[in-house]
């Protein structure tokens, strides 16, 4: 019940946006929100969503090299180097996500460099329309989002990393790399040596202490709680770097 109240919050926040548009004469529409076969909302409208950062700056799409510099990124879907094998993003120099899931793991990433550690980022914000790619694939919900519900990429509240050391910039050692589909990517997998265990704790325990949530079946994978308040979103990283710079 309580899911359902928090959905019909939201909706009517939209609607109310909606209406504002409509009576709001400066606004135009570059492209229109569309609702998938599930109704739910896929905003694709740039006035939308910067109307909707308004009256929360929570909501706001992050740079993410311009907010954390000493991130590393390995962005795995801008190769052939992820389960797709192929180039899904163009090539890109940054990646972004929600201001609240980027201000939370800044938090991580200066609690993580007491200990020398850093953090490199293999995905983070990721268009609906490359979730819908990657799910006619792998229709598996332990591994892949089902586009009806979308996922926290989607919403900009998902980031998929792991940990390196700041002098070497080397990976430390973890269960497996990025998208492999097997129990041994489970974050309680414990058929595993101490060294990879204590690794995987470190980065589990660090983002838990900032508000995130680790996703069961891969252990690199995190987001905030939640997730209903955040839209879908079907920005191109192009479209998103062009609303950072307006």
């Amino acid at each position: 019940m309580r899911k359902n109240n928090r959905f019909s919050i939201h909706l009517i926040r939209n609607l109310l946006l909606l209406i504002f548009f409509f009576l709001n004469a400066n606004y135009s529409f570059s492209q229109s929100n569309v609702y998938n076969k599930s109704g739910l909302l896929i905003v694709k409208d740039a006035n939308f969503f910067m109307a909707q950062t308004q009256t929360d700056e929570l909501l706001k799409m992050v740079d993410l090299k311009n907010e954390i510099p000493s991130l590393v990124l390995d962005l795995k879907y801008a190769t052939f180097d992820n389960f797709m094998e192929e180039k899904l993003y163009p090539v890109i120099s940054t990646t972004y996500l929600r201001k609240a899931a980027a201000d939370a793991l800044s938090k991580v990433v200066e609690y993580l460099r007491e200990s020398g550690l850093g953090i490199k980022i293999w995905d983070a914000y990721r268009p609906y329309s490359v979730t819908e790619r990657m799910w006619e694939k792998i229709k598996d919900l332990r591994y892949v989002a089902d586009p009806a519900q979308g996922s926290g990429h989607n919403r900009g509240i998902s980031v998929d990393l792991t940990l390196m050391d700041l002098k070497t910039k080397k990976e430390l050692l973890m269960p497996t790399g990025f998208d492999n589909f097997t129990d041994t990517a489970h974050s309680d997998f414990i058929f595993l040596s101490e060294p990879i265990l204590k690794n995987r704790a470190i980065l589990k325990n660090a983002m838990e202490k900032f508000g995130f949530i680790q996703l069961e079946t891969e252990w690199w994978h995190f987001y905030l709680p939640n997730s209903l308040k955040y839209d879908v979103l079907d920005f191109s990283f192009e479209e998103l770097n062009q609303m950072k710079k307006d």
